[in-house]
C-alpha cells in the first residue's frame, strides 16, 4: 500500500466516477484503475463495485474512507514537523543557566526567540557553571550559559555579557551612602561569597581583586546562590563583591555601591557543543549573539565608568532611590 493509492482511492471516493476521478488526479483512466486494483489488493477485500453506469462503495470501502484520509493527514503533518525541526523551527530545546542571567537579560532573548519560533519548546534548567559543563558534555544540555573560562575544546562560544564588579553592602552600613568606594576600605569585613564547589573561577576571583587591593578577605558565608549572599547582606551580616546586574534584583535592605578602580569583568559566556548539527541551537546562538553584540563590546572601563556614574538602585542610608540601572544585555 502507497500513499499515491490513498490519495486516488479518496479522489475517486468522493467523485464516484472514473473519468472526473482521474481528471482531477491529471492522469489517465487506466493508471487510474490500476492503481485502485493494487489497493484492494493490499487491504484484501473490495472496496468499490463499478459496471459501465456507475461506481458505489462497498461497505468495506466505506468504512476505509476515513482511515485513509487519517492516514494522509497523519503523513502531512509528520513532513511538515520534520520540515520544521529541519529548519529549527520547531522541537526543542534544553538551556542551561547560571542564575545571575535572570538579571543579564537572559529572559528577553527567551521571550525574543519564542514570539519568533512558537512551535520550539524551550526548557530551562538553573545550575552552576561547572554543573552546565558536565550536562554539555553527556548532551544532557543544548547551550548553557556560563561564567568560566575553563572550557573543554569540543565547545564552542561566544560572549554575552561583561559587567563589572560592585559591593553589595547592608543599607545600613557606613559605606552604603558612597557614589563609589576603595575596596581596601572593607578590608575586616565578614565576606559571603558563592562557595567555591559551585563557582570556583568566581570565588578565585573575589581573592584576586581583594589581594590586589592589598588585603586577603575574611570570608564568613560560603553559599550556593547569589541571591542568597545578597539576602545574607540585606540582614546585616556581611558584605560581598557581586556582578552588577544583581543590582536589579531590588532586595530590600541593600545598597549597591560601584568600585573607585576597574578590576577584572564578570564574564558570561554562551557555550554549545561544536559538532551539534541542529538548526535550532543554530538559530538560538544567533539570537544570543544579536542580543549581546553591544554588551559584549564594552571594556571593563567603560563598565566601570557607567557604575560609578549610577546612583545605588536603593540606598535607605541617603534616602533616595536612583533610576533603574541599564540591563547588561538589551
Amino acid at each position: 500500500m502507497e500513499f499515491r493509492h490513498l490519495r486516488y482511492f479518496l479522489v475517486l471516493a468522493e467523485e464516484l466516477h472514473f473519468g472526473r476521478a482521474a481528471r482531477r488526479l491529471s492522469i489517465s483512466q487506466p493508471p487510474l484503475s490500476l492503481n485502485i486494483q493494487q489497493l484492494e489488493a493490499s487491504v484484501g477485500a473490495r472496496l468499490l463495485t463499478r459496471n459501465s453506469k456507475s461506481v458505489q462503495l462497498t461497505a468495506a470501502g466505506q468504512a476505509f474512507v476515513p482511515a485513509a484520509r487519517a492516514l494522509l493527514e497523519q503523513a502531512a503533518q509528520a513532513a511538515s514537523h520534520a520540515r520544521d525541526v529541519g529548519q529549527g523551527m520547531a522541537g526543542s530545546l534544553t538551556i542551561g543557566f547560571a542564575g545571575t542571567m535572570l538579571y543579564s537579560g537572559l529572559p528577553k532573548i527567551l521571550e525574543r526567540f519564542q514570539a519568533e519560533h512558537p512551535l520550539l519548546r524551550l526548557m530551562l534548567k538553573e545550575l552552576s557553571s561547572s554543573e552546565q559543563l558536565i550536562e554539555l558534555s553527556h548532551d544532557r544540555l543544548d547551550l548553557g550559559f556560563v561564567h568560566t573560562t575553563r572550557v573543554p575544546p569540543e565547545l564552542s562560544q561566544t560572549l554575552v555579557a561583561s559587567q563589572a564588579f560592585v559591593c553589595c553592602l547592608p543599607a545600613g552600613h557606613a559605606l552604603a551612602g558612597k557614589r563609589s568606594l576603595s575596596l581596601n576600605l572593607l578590608q575586616g569585613e565578614p565576606f559571603a561569597v558563592v562557595s567555591r564547589t559551585v563557582s570556583p573561577d568566581y570565588h578565585e576571583r573575589i581573592l584576586a581583586i581583594c589581594t590586589e587591593a592589598g588585603f586577603y578577605p575574611e570570608i564568613r558565608y560560603e553559599l550556593r546562590h547569589w541571591l542568597s549572599v545578597v539576602s545574607l547582606v540585606s540582614q546585616g551580616m556581611g558584605v560581598a563583591l557581586v556582578p552588577a546586574a544583581l543590582r536589579q534584583s531590588a532586595m530590600a535592605g541593600t545598597a549597591f555601591v560601584p568600585l573607585d578602580t576597574a578590576t577584572t569583568p564578570y564574564d558570561t559566556h554562551c557555550l554549545w557543543k561544536t559538532a551539534r548539527d541542529n538548526a535550532a541551537l543554530a538559530a538560538f546562538v544567533n539570537a544570543v549573539r544579536a542580543a549581546s553584540g553591544q554588551a559584549a563590546g564594552k571594556t571593563a572601563g567603560q563598565q566601570m565608568e557607567q557604575e560609578k556614574a549610577k546612583v545605588t538602585a536603593w540606598n535607605p542610608a541617603g534616602n533616595q532611590r536612583a533610576s533603574k540601572p541599564k540591563e547588561i544585555i538589551p
